[in-house]
C-alpha cells in the first residue's frame, strides 16, 4: 500500500510504505523482538514487548566509557542519558534501553562517492566495544558514509532492531518506518518524522532521510532526533505534532558538497531557530565534526547560541562523555 492510501497519512514526503520495499521489514510485520509498528495517530505512546539487548562487536564492557563512567548504567526514570560519539553518532539511554543514532566507527580516511570524495578527519571517541549492550539503532539514512560507514554497517547487523527509511529497508534489510508511523521499542514509542537533506527538490541527489521523535509517555522525556534535516518547515510541522520537546538532538555542520550550492544540513543559525520553534529545553548539537565537508563546527554552534542568548539550552556534550538530562 502506498502512503497516499493510508487514511490520514502525510503524502508530501513522497515516501512509499514499507510494503512497497522488496525484502524490507515493513510496518505491521511480525518481528522476532516482539516490537510493534503502527501508523501514529496521536502523540501518545503505547506499551510494547521488551526488546532483547544485543552484545555488539566486542561484547558488554562495563566502564568502557572512561570519560563518562559506566556506559552500562541505566537511565533514571524521566531522564535521558546522552553520549556523543563523533559526527552524528550518539548514544541515547531512555526507558531502560540503549539506542545508537547513525553509527559511524571507522578511523579517518577517504570515501569516494560518485564524483566526490568525502574525507573523514577524526575517528570516534568510543568504539563499538565500549558501548556494551545496544538495543536498537535509529538510522536517519544509509546512503552516505558520514551517517553509516563500513564499521557502522557491521554494527547494524549485530543489533536486534534498526529503524530507518523505506529505501534503507530495501537496500540493507532494516525495519522501515515511514513518516508519522510509530514503532514501539519496549515501552519507548519511536515515531518517524519528516526530514529533507538539502533544499527543495534535493531528494534526487541526496536521497530520502528521516528524523525521529521518541518517548513522551509513561514519564519518559520527549526527544527529537533531527537526522540530516535542512528544512525548518519540517521542524514547524513536528512542533505542531509534538508541542513539548524536552531534548532535541540536532544535526548541524552546514554541510556542503560540489554540485549543490546550498547547505545540506542546518547551519548554526538554523539550529538556534529550530530550538526556538521546538521550544526545546535542552539541545545536543551533533554532526558538527570529523568530516571535511562540514563547514561549521561546535565553536560556531556555541557562538550562535551565545549570540541568541540561549547558551543555557545547549548541552555541554563532549565526545565520549555521558550526560544525564532531566
Amino acid at each position: 500500500m502506498t502512503r497516499a492510501e493510508l487514511p490520514g497519512a502525510d503524502t508530501t514526503s513522497g515516501d512509499m510504505s514499507g510494503a512497497d520495499a522488496p525484502g524490507a521489514n515493513v510496518p505491521g510485520a511480525d518481528m522476532a523482538s516482539g516490537d510493534t509498528t503502527s501508523r501514529d495517530t496521536t502523540s501518545g505512546g503505547m506499551s510494547g514487548a521488551d526488546v532483547p539487548g544485543a552484545n555488539v562487536p566486542g561484547g558488554d564492557m562495563p566502564g568502557g566509557n572512561t570519560a563518562g563512567g559506566d556506559m552500562t548504567g541505566g537511565d533514571m526514570a524521566g531522564a535521558l542519558g546522552v553520549t556523543v560519539v563523533g559526527g552524528p553518532t550518539t548514544v541515547l539511554e531512555i526507558g531502560g534501553l540503549r539506542l545508537v543514532v547513525d553509527p559511524t566507527f571507522d578511523p579517518p580516511g577517504e570515501y569516494p562517492f560518485g564524483s566526490v570524495t568525502l574525507t573523514k578527519t577524526a575517528g570516534p571517541a568510543l568504539s563499538p566495544a565500549d558501548l556494551g549492550r545496544v538495543d536498537a539503532v535509529l538510522l536517519s539514512h544509509d546512503q552516505h558514509p558520514d551517517n553509516l560507514d563500513t564499521l557502522g554497517r557491521e554494527f547494524v547487523r549485530a543489533v536486534p532492531v534498526t529503524l530507518s527509511t523505506v529505501e534503507a529497508a530495501a537496500r540493507i534489510g532494516v525495519t522501515a518506518l515511514p513518516p508519522w508511523w510509530r514503532h514501539d521499542l519496549g515501552d519507548v514509542p519511536v515515531t518517524a518524522v519528516p526530514a529533507r537533506h538539502g533544499p527543495p527538490g534535493c531528494e534526487r541527489l541526496t536521497g530520502t532521510v528521516t528524523g525521529f521523535v521518541l518517548g513522551g509517555s509513561g514519564g519518559l522525556p520527549t526527544v527529537y532526533v533531527s537526522g540530516d534535516n535542512a528544512c525548518l518547515d519540517h521542524v514547524r510541522r513536528i512542533a505542531e505534532r509534538f508541542p513539548r520537546i524536552d531534548v532535541a538532538v540536532l544535526f548541524g555542520g552546514a554541510v556542503r558538497t560540489p554540485g549543490l550550492d546550498a547547505n545540506l544540513t542546518l547551519d548554526a543559525a538554523g539550529l538556534v531557530e529550530a530550538t526556538r520553534i521546538l521550544a526545546a529545553r535542552h539541545v545536543v548539537a551533533v554532526h558538527c565534526d570529523s568530516w571535511s565537508h562540514f563547514t561549521e563546527d561546535a565553536a560556531d554552534v556555541r557562538a550562535a547560541f551565545d549570540a541568541a542568548g540561549m547558551s543555557g539550552r545547549l548541552a555541554p556534550a563532549e565526545p565520549g562523555t555521558r550526560l544525564q538530562l532531566a
